[in-house]
Parts: C-alpha cells; structure tokens; sequence
C-alpha cells in the first residue's frame, strides 16, 4: 500500500535533467534527493537556479546502489534505436530476453536498472511525441515491455502544450506505478494563450536578423514553395500559438519569427523562450543566448508537468486502485 505522505515528504531523483523543468514542476510536492546531467552548461543553469544542488554526471558510470532511496523517478531520456543483434545466441536457446538484454548500450537502460534497484513508487519519462513511431514503432514497444517486466502499471498520453503556452509542442509523457493506480493524466484547460502576451516590449537589436541572413530565409522559402512543399521560415501569430521551439533555434530561429515594423524580423530573446516554456521570470540564465536556446528547446513546459505531477501525487496519497487496468499502455 501507498503510504499517505505530507506535501515535503515524498522524495524524487532527476534524470537527464537538462535545465530543471521536470524538477521544478515537482518541487512543490516534495524534495529532489538525486540530479545528473552530462551537459555542462545545462547543469550551469540548473545550479543557479536550484542552489546547492550537486549535479552528477554519465548516468551510465553511476552505480545505482549509489543512488538515494527515492518515490519519484524523473527523466527526459533521449530517443535511441534498440538493437536486437546482441540476444540472438540467446534466442536461438530459446530463452527471453529481458528488458536487459533488448536495452543495453542505451541511455533507456539506465532508467531500468535504477528502476530494478530503486523500485520507486512511481516514476514520469518524457520524451517527443514521434517517439511512438520511431524505428517502425519498435522502439516504444521495447521501452513498454520493459517497464512491465520491472514490475510497473504504465499509462501513456501525448500532450499538446498550447493550451497553457502560446506554443504547439506535443510531446509524449509515460507514467508507472508499481500498484495499479486509478491515475488519469489531467485535462488541460484552455486558457487561450497568445504569444504576444509573453514578448519583451524593449528588445536589443542584436536580435534582429541581419540582411544576409533575412535574405538567405526568404531564397529558401521561395525554392520550396516552387517546388510545392512548405518549408522554409514561418512568421509567428502574435495573437496564437507558435510553432515549437527546438534545439536547433540558436541557427537563425526560421521556425519562430517576429515581425517588426519597418525592420527585418527577429528571433525571440532567451527570456522570450523561457516564458514560451512556462518558466518564471525568476528564472536565471546564466549561459549564452546560443545555450539558452538550446537548453529551452530541449526543455519540458513546466504548466503541463506541473499538472501531471499534481495529478500523480494525489493519486499517490490517495491510494485508489483500478477495477479495469486494460487501458493501461501495450
């Protein structure tokens, strides 16, 4: 049985853990025990804004013994191909192949180990919404399976973040409970975001495209469109939601572009991208606008974590078991 706990007491370790965003979203129910993260920058950012936090590195040179007792495991894991070239002695024997031998020499397989040493309560994995499909679908089928041989109840929902951001961001969130939970991910309400609420009114120039750069956008978009497809740069709905915000926006941000009277347009400012992903204004970013960009198109909305954790840990306290699990994920 779930033991009911007071708001600090549960505990959660984060993984891949970028920027923070998952943390945060959580923090109001309980206290991170455990942090890695490889990137140097990213865990730059993630100190100045958790102080004192130690950040640990590879994930895959951390024993998991090592690891604190935790209820809560988080990560954004990156999307990897499963290999199934290293079981086929296995499987000639005629023996399954478990969860270790189908992931290993992914980052995925560092989730499952922590999760077989830990066992946790309950853990959240994000990753993008194409990740379902990936490899002809046989990626997300070995990370399924292999959650259900650790033991775990596993429900799966792709989530559109622009009802709470003005931003179209789809990305797939994979819950587990080691009980079968009557969890529901929450439905988000719409609260009819625009993006012109989040721009800077007093924006430095160094953000307006230079005329090679606007020039080169606008050649691109012109062979394309000859050619009948819609690539090219897109200019933002100041009154909607945007496009998503990727890694790659440091380039010359063609995905999200904001027009200016009399001016070529502009890329959105580092804080821009932040409050496009739902962070406080508080919020330090203390790297490069080129790694702040990065970091943020890497990041998670923190709104939609946030109601999923909240949705989570009720769930947790409450302790209210499943009479059907069949719409749990296959």
């Amino acid at each position: 049985m779930y033991m009911k706990k007071s708001k600090s007491d549960l505990t959660f370790i984060d993984l891949f853990a970028g920027i923070g965003g998952l943390r945060k979203a959580f923090e109001p129910y309980g206290k991170c025990v455990f942090s890695s993260e490889l990137n140097e920058y990213s865990k730059k950012t993630y100190c100045q804004n958790f102080p004192g936090s130690l950040v640990s590195g590879d994930i895959t040179k951390i024993n998991a013994k090592e690891i604190p007792d935790h209820d809560i495991l988080l990560a954004g894991f990156p999307c990897q191909p499963f290999s199934l070239a290293g079981v086929s002695s296995r499987k000639s024997l005629g023996k399954k192949h478990g969860f270790k031998d189908r992931t290993q020499g992914t980052l995925f397989f560092d989730i499952c180990r922590i999760l077989e040493e830990k066992k946790p309560k309950a853990f959240l994995l994000e990753n993008v919404k194409n990740l379902k499909t990936h490899d002809k679908k046989k990626t997300f089928k070995v990370i399924i399976d292999a959650l259900e041989e650790l033991g775990y109840y596993v429900i799966v929902d792709v989530i559109d973040a622009g009802k709470v951001v003005p931003q179209h961001r789809e990305r797939i969130f994979i819950v587990g409970f080691r009980e079968p939970l009557d969890f529901e991910f929450p439905e988000l309400t719409d609260t009819k975001p625009q993006l012109k609420k989040i721009l800077e009114k007093k924006v430095d120039k160094k953000y307006t495209l230079l005329d090679g750069t606007w020039n080169a956008l606008k050649r691109h978009k012109t062979r394309h469109g000859e050619k009948g497809n819609g690539f090219g740069y897109n200019m933002a709905d100041k009154n909607g939601v945007s496009k998503t915000l990727s890694a790659r926006y440091c380039k010359d941000g063609a995905e999200i572009l904001i027009d200016q009277k009399n001016k070529n347009p502009r890329r959105l400012t580092p804080r821009e991208c932040a409050r496009l992903m739902g962070f406080p204004d508080k919020f330090e970013i203390p790297v490069s606008d080129t790694q702040a960009y990065r970091q943020f198109g890497n990041a998670v909305v923190v709104p939609v974590v946030s109601e999923i954790a909240k949705a989570m840990v009720k769930c947790m306290r409450k302790g209210k078991h499943r009479i059907m699990i069949t719409d749990y994920a296959k």
